[in-house]
């Protein structure tokens, strides 16, 4: 058995400003830099030794594993970037204010637009196409290795770990709509050698 971490980056600026950010490359909060170092406290105190760690491209998510990384005493450890492991491409979305958004289209379809499985924004991505890139890579790159007993971190985001426990908790389109994944909450999953979840907590 072994441990599968996933990690939400910390706040980044257009969290704090409630704007669609999807792709594009923002910065961590200092609260969020904070949320990123207690995560790897809590890391620290529960434990686990990780053996190697994945993270998208995108520098919030880089930043949020190292910060964390070295809060858990377990920096240097081997690493691989990809963009599979990206957000959402939130489209002609990114860069604006949701709520005003929501003023101009209305509450329920922002929230299809955020939450949904198959519901596209304009010239972006639904989940259904986050997890058509996040997932392959996931069973491919990720599973395997947890499945070799290796404990492993994935730094990430909202939309393409949602994707990644949609999968592990077997939650079907309509039960999807209403998960989040906090910033920087190491959600551990105890993972057998034929890839079976045994538990799930967050540190």
């Amino acid at each position: 058995m072994a441990k599968l971490i996933l990690l939400r980056h910390g706040q980044s600026l257009w969290n704090l400003e409630n704007r669609f950010t999807g792709w594009i490359d923002v910065e961590l909060t200092e609260a969020g830099m904070k949320e990123a170092e207690e995560a790897g406290k809590k890391i620290k105190l529960a434990g686990i030794h990780l053996d190697e760690a994945f993270t998208s491209v995108l520098k919030r998510a880089i930043d949020t594993l190292t910060i964390c990384l070295r809060a858990a005493g377990q920096e240097g450890l081997p690493t691989t970037q990809d963009q599979a492991l990206n957000e959402r491409h939130y489209g002609d979305l990114q860069g604006l204010d949701k709520a005003e958004t929501a003023v101009k289209y209305g509450d329920a379809q922002v929230k299809l637009w955020r939450r949904s499985f198959d519901v596209q924004p304009p010239n972006g991505e639904s989940l259904k196409d986050t997890a058509a890139r996040t997932l392959p890579y996931f069973y491919d790159k990720i599973l395997p290795e947890v499945q070799e007993g290796k404990n492993i971190i994935i730094s990430a985001h909202g939309n393409s770990l949602r994707a990644i426990v949609m999968k592990l908790d077997n939650l079907n389109e309509v039960e999807i709509l209403e998960l989040n994944i906090p910033n920087g909450v190491p959600i551990v999953y105890d993972i057998d050698a034929s890839g079976t979840v045994l538990n799930k907590s967050e540190l």
